[in-house]
């Protein structure tokens, strides 16, 4: 009855110390909360060293791919020879590799002289994290209690060691967020400092605007520009600085940009200074998308082009007056062909006048014969006024006008006064003027100087052919896109193909005698009325000019 006691007794404290294990195993995730894998497994290694009395737990953890795994070894204090640490993690990890899932239940010859009773504890269902081995040189190790704690220690390492990996993870996300907002704020205050740098340092103006136009910021070249600060200008809008006649194309504009209809936009226009003066720019408006730090906005960069509108305008005047001495020194070299045309009617009026005196002499007097003569003389007279009202706005001095012109009508003018000079260089005139040529919008003397200086050179390319007719003709038709084109053809020596561009330049001549301004001033005619002016050769001799410039719009 003795012993029976004794050994209830002896169980009953047994299971009191498996309990007191248990608490304390129970109570380490507390302990090891926020540690690190290395630090948990440190703690656990020491509590069951403690609690089982083992004499070797080692634990072997698994790591990333292409890491070598982690292992940890605690061995007591033995009688006889201590084996070296790593002598015991590579006899454990090669029992291990060759016997994964059957451990022998003993190891000779790990402990010094006497064999240990080994038990392997997977960190997981199958292991994926690890194993955990306990040793003990005890033949009744491991009893059942010790089983059982052995379990739920290596059930609290597989969660604890879980949750480390996954705060490590955690950690290590939120290391990575941070180091990449960091990095991108440094990147975003970089660039904010180029766009800073660029827009204090620009050569022109920039300005911000908001969808309403009105301001944000400006850099100073364009506080420079206006005359404004730019705390004055954030009162303001684009149109407080923009003239009246303006603002309605600019507000489309801007419409057309915030629909999605066009990116951007360009337009010269005028700025009102502060100071009340104007000047022109050329502006290049564009709409900046939002970002998390700003909503969307317009820019506007501006060139102030106030010089180059002032040296356009000198350079205009100054075509205009080339062109001015040009009709003039074209008057000389036709007034033999002017004396003629006037001198012909003049001698009608002359002769008239006489026979008319002579029948209204007789007796009785010729009244018939006398009005009929008086009718020829008004006739001739009204020939030589339309005469020098041509040639007076052919070489007057006026400023351009347009109007809706008959270019067949105007080349037959231009014919009239050339008819004499042609015939002197036996040149001889052929006409294809088209039936029903829509009219055209432009200046009708300016038309018919280029109309002329073609028809001059013409005649002058043909002056040394001897061998063929001297063959030139005229000739008008419609054109693609609601054009209308003019061709003066001729038989004469043509041009160097290499030349064709040259030929439209300032004081560029192939005559001997030739200024180099005719074909210049030709093409900033044409030009002028928004059409072009070019030169082709022919598939025999000669070459052929033509000129094509928009028709009128249609009433």
């Amino acid at each position: 009855m003795e012993v029976r006691l004794e050994h209830a007794s002896g169980e009953i404290k047994q299971l009191q110390r498996c309990i007191n294990d248990l608490v304390s195993l129970l109570a380490l995730p507390a302990i090891w909360s926020g540690s690190n894998p290395i630090q948990i497994l440190h703690i656990l290694l020491d509590a069951l060293m403690r609690m089982l009395r083992l004499d070797l737990v080692s634990v072997r953890l698994k790591n990333q791919v292409g890491e070598p795994p982690v292992e940890i070894v605690r061995v007591a204090q033995l009688r006889g020879p201590m084996p070296l640490e790593h002598e015991i993690c590579e006899a454990l990890g090669h029992s291990l590799a060759d016997h994964s899932r059957k451990w022998p239940p003993l190891l000779r010859n790990l402990l010094g002289d006497r064999d240990v009773s080994i038990v392997r504890l997977p960190l997981g269902l199958q292991g994926e994290l690890g194993v955990i081995v306990a040793a003990a040189e005890r033949e009744d190790f491991p009893r059942q209690t010790e089983t059982l704690l052995l379990n739920v220690a290596a059930n609290q390492a597989y969660i604890g060691l879980q949750e480390a990996q996954l705060l490590s993870q955690q950690k290590r996300i939120a290391n990575e967020l941070d180091r990449q907002v960091a990095q991108r704020t440094a990147e975003l205050a970089a660039a904010e400092e180029r766009w800073r740098s660029v827009f204090e340092n620009s050569a022109i103006g920039v300005a911000l605007t908001d969808l309403n136009g009105r301001f944000l910021a400006a850099n100073p070249v364009y506080e420079k520009m206006v005359g404004y600060r730019e705390e004055e200008l954030q009162k303001l809008s684009f149109l407080d600085v923009t003239p009246e006649e303006y603002r309605e194309s600019n507000r489309t504009l801007v419409e057309e940009l915030l629909s999605g209809k066009c990116r951007q936009f360009q337009i010269e226009k005028q700025y009102r200074r502060k100071n009340g003066s104007l000047i022109w720019v050329r502006n290049n408006v564009s709409l900046v998308p939002d970002t998390e730090r700003m909503p969307r906005f317009l820019m506007a960069l501006s060139e102030d082009i106030t010089e180059r509108r002032r040296i356009e305008e000198a350079l205009s005047k100054a075509r205009s007056e080339l062109a001015h001495v040009y009709r003039v020194t074209s008057l000389g070299v036709m007034t033999a062909s002017i004396a003629h045309e006037v001198n012909q009617p003049l001698s009608g009026i002359v002769t008239n006048a006489s026979t008319c005196m002579r029948m209204l002499a007789a007796d009785p007097p010729n009244v018939e014969g006398a009005r009929e003569t008086a009718r020829r003389t008004i006739r001739d007279g009204n020939r030589a006024s339309e005469v020098i009202t041509r040639l007076r706005a052919l070489f007057g001095k006026k400023e351009t006008m347009k109007e809706s012109i008959d270019l067949n009508e105007a080349a037959r003018e231009v014919l009239a006064l050339s008819s004499d000079d042609l015939h002197r260089n036996q040149v001889i005139l052929q006409h294809e003027l088209a039936d029903e040529l829509p009219a055209v919008t432009g200046d009708r003397v300016q038309l018919q100087q280029v109309i002329l200086n073609l028809l001059r050179n013409a005649s002058d390319s043909m002056s040394g052919v001897n061998d063929r007719p001297r063959q030139l003709l005229i000739k008008t038709e419609g054109d693609e896109n609601d054009y209308v084109r003019l061709t003066v053809m001729d038989v004469g020596v043509g041009f160097a193909l290499q030349d064709a561009d040259r030929l439209f330049e300032s004081f560029y001549t192939t005559k001997d005698d030739g200024m180099g301004i005719g074909l210049s001033v030709s093409r900033s005619i044409i030009e002028s009325h928004h059409g072009r002016l070019w030169a082709t050769l022919n598939n025999g001799p000669g070459a052929a000019f033509s000129f094509s410039i928009p028709r009128a719009p249609k009433a």
